[in-house]
């Protein structure tokens, strides 16, 4: 599959309180204005409110993906919205599926806490120390996703301090790590008869 080149992710943190309700509802901020994320943007407070606006007017939903494949959609979003503190969303896991009833468990075991948006940027500016300010974005898909890139977004509301720079560093070669992973022709091979030997 080719991807765009002007396609971009940010990864939010769901945190520890994180649940998966009876329904399967899970809620949380995507995306929090004003923090600098691991790749050095910040997201201005109003960038999402033109892309929703017009996805509301044509009657098309923001997607919820498995790890942004688009082959795998797991759920349905339900509300998305801006607020003072960033985008917030609420969905529903769509346990029939087999890739919904493995997130909704891996959410309610923790191993599972992050999101991620997938977006094009429309624009932007510089702000302090070179950092790119997000000032409006075109939002197309909210992701859950092992890895995030921005740990201070929580579901408690409560912000926590940012990791320090060994964390940060360890978590980009994680990142790193995973993707180089599934694009190897070893987890190829491995991942067609359903699991992975530790070599």
């Amino acid at each position: 599959m080719k991807v765009d080149p002007e396609f971009e992710h940010k990864f939010s943190r769901f945190g520890e309180d994180l649940t998966v309700q009876d329904d399967n509802v899970i809620q949380g901020y995507a995306s929090l204005f004003g923090e600098v994320d691991q790749g050095g943007d910040v997201v201005a407070a109003g960038a999402y409110a033109t892309s929703l606006a017009e996805r509301s007017a044509r009657g098309s939903r923001v997607k919820m993906l498995w790890q942004h494949d688009p082959l795998q959609p797991i759920g349905v979003w339900d509300e998305l919205r801006e607020d003072e503190r960033g985008l917030w969303v609420k969905g529903r896991l769509l346990t029939e599926i087999s890739r919904g009833a493995e997130a909704a468990a891996l959410i309610a075991a923790g191993a599972l806490e992050g999101l991620s948006i997938g977006y094009r940027t429309r624009r932007a500016r510089q702000g302090e120390h070179g950092r790119r300010i997000l000032c409006e974005v075109e939002l197309w898909e909210v992701s859950l996703v092992t890895f995030p890139m921005l740990p201070a977004a929580r579901i408690s509301g409560k912000k926590r301090d940012a990791p320090d720079q060994s964390l940060r560093v360890l978590a980009a070669q994680l990142r790193r790590a995973s993707r180089q992973l599934a694009k190897s022709d070893f987890f190829q091979s491995q991942t067609g008869t359903g699991r992975i030997d530790e070599q």
